[in-house]
């Protein structure tokens, strides 16, 4: 009699063999921590995939442990990297166009940011990345406002003769306008230069507020609230040839994995600018709130410096910057 055991094990051995060689592995980089929400929307993203069960894997390095902050945008659109969460103003000397996804009196808060995502200007966007091969999957914004070291800064008269930080060089031309004097540093360095007197106010992000525990130093904080200035599209990017080479199953897990992401997102970024007013407050810092006139009149400064420049220097950039400022 002959037996069936080595036919069976070699069958099996040959099926397992099959169903490895069909998964797909995707590789996403990014700079933060695993703590950082950022890496929370990768991993929701990932987490779907593999519940999913359509023989695809995801696997995230993060902490810049597989490319530089600033070097993911080109080894995405070469294909050498499947996905990357990563601010787009980073890639603004690829795509200048870009550089108006960091600019100060675009977004006015965060639900007027989630409409943005969904207009004819981020369409426009998704064209130009579409060029150099990329997709979003996940669109997200995050917000950041000012700090005071003697008083509180929520109009641009707040800041004429005062030594300020911006986050961003756009930020910097609008707080010129507005008659401050710039000092362009790292937000890491904003603690000791406001310890040491170099810094009289800043302006980043309520994360980096936080993380590097601003409060100690300030007189007056003022957050993202019903208006902010400082918003950056920080989206879940993909390789789009890696995504149509994926099967139509694999698509459409990771399609229904990014839409909760996205929501996801949306409200932590909220989360996250409510979560530094309370570190401030508990800190004995003042909390001032920016009004719509006062963001009006920052909006009216950045025409006149950043806006402009934006203009004179892209091309097709007043039509990018018309279809931004036509989003209510």
């Amino acid at each position: 009699m002959i037996s069936l055991r080595p036919i069976a094990l070699a069958a099996l051995l040959a099926t397992t063999t099959t169903t490895m060689a069909a998964a797909t592995e995707l590789r996403l980089s990014h700079q933060w921590s695993t703590s950082d929400v950022r890496h929370k929307v990768a991993q929701m993203v990932a987490d779907h995939v593999a519940e999913a069960d359509v023989d695809l894997d995801i696997r995230i390095f993060p902490s810049k442990s597989l490319f530089k902050p600033r070097e993911q945008y080109k080894p995405l659109s070469r294909g050498q990297l499947d996905m990357t969460v990563f601010p787009l103003s980073y890639a603004g000397g690829q795509q200048p166009a870009y550089n108006l996804t960091l600019m100060p009196g675009l977004v006015k808060n965060h639900d007027h940011a989630a409409r943005l995502s969904d207009s004819d200007f981020m369409a426009a966007l998704e064209e130009k990345m579409a060029e150099d091969d990329v997709m979003v999957l996940v669109h997200g914004y995050l917000a950041g406002g000012f700090v005071g070291k003697e008083k509180c800064i929520t109009a641009p008269g707040d800041v004429e003769g005062l030594q300020s930080r911006a986050a961003g060089k756009a930020f910097e031309q609008m707080l010129a306008g507005a008659g401050a004097s710039i000092a362009s540093m790292a937000s890491s360095e904003i603690y000791n230069a406001m310890q040491t007197g170099v810094l009289d106010a800043a302006n980043t992000s309520s994360s980096s507020f936080v993380s590097y525990r601003i409060y100690e130093q300030v007189a007056c904080y003022t957050p993202a609230g019903d208006v902010a200035l400082w918003f950056m599209y920080q989206p879940l990017l993909m390789n789009k040839s890696a995504f149509d080479d994926l099967s139509e199953e694999q698509q459409a897990a990771l399609m229904e994995g990014a839409e909760k992401a996205e929501a996801f997102y949306l409200e932590e970024a909220k989360k996250q600018d409510a979560a530094s007013v309370d570190v401030f407050r508990e800190a004995g810092v003042e909390i001032a709130q920016m009004t719509d006139e006062d963001f009006q009149a920052w909006l009216a400064i950045a025409k006149e410096t950043s806006l402009a420049k934006f203009v004179d220097e892209v091309e097709g950039g007043q039509e990018l910057l018309d279809m931004a400022l036509s989003v209510e």
